[in-house]
């Protein structure tokens, strides 16, 4: 299989850490070869969390150069233009969460908040596949998440990654209530 890269992003308290390690499972369930990153530094205190999963047989380092990332899904919109701009190559795809969670900038009115119209002029000049997500009858937050998962999993976003892959890799992870609320959100869709 050759080189898929995937960049995921959000603000600390998202869930990036459970959708990337759901992701890194089910690759390495449909038996793929994988390798990933993530960046936590910044996530108890609602900075940018981070995480590159590369799967692929001539993948050597879990690290993405910029402009190569394949798919870029994020939970928020100004990490979606973010990444989009500096990690998404040329006609990838771009899957985020329609919320924001506004950086210090945004609240010191220093800058204004990044809307639907900005991601999508940015990757419609580059050629990027945009898809946007929203749940509005979503109950708990930190299963936005799970939303953008069932997205990418209905899409087929990941090569030779199925439903069951992603089902697996979450009994993998979690058990009990946990396990049955995010499996619900992930079948909702």
């Amino acid at each position: 299989m050759k080189p898929f890269n995937i960049y995921l992003t959000g603000v600390g308290g998202q869930g990036i850490g459970l959708i990337s390690e759901t992701i890194l499972r089910a690759v390495d369930h449909g038996g793929h070869r994988v390798k990933s990153v993530d960046t936590h530094g910044l996530a108890q205190r609602g900075g940018i969390v981070v995480s590159q999963i590369r799967m692929g047989d001539a993948v050597f380092s879990p690290l993405i150069p910029d402009g190569q990332a394949d798919l870029v899904a994020s939970l928020e919109r100004h990490e979606a233009l973010r990444a989009a701009g500096t990690m998404l190559k040329r006609k990838g795809v771009l899957i985020y969460y329609n919320t924001v969670w506004q950086p210090l900038s945004v609240r010191l009115n220093e800058r204004s908040e990044v809307s639907q119209t900005d991601i999508h002029s940015l990757c419609k000049n580059r050629g990027i596949k945009v898809i946007s997500v929203f749940r509005d009858h979503l109950t708990d937050i930190r299963m936005q998440n799970m939303v953008v998962l069932a997205e990418i999993c209905k899409r087929g976003l990941i090569p030779g990654i199925q439903q069951e892959h992603y089902e697996k890799a979450m009994a993998d992870l979690m058990a009990g209530t946990m396990l049955e609320k995010n499996m619900a959100v992930f079948s909702a869709n």
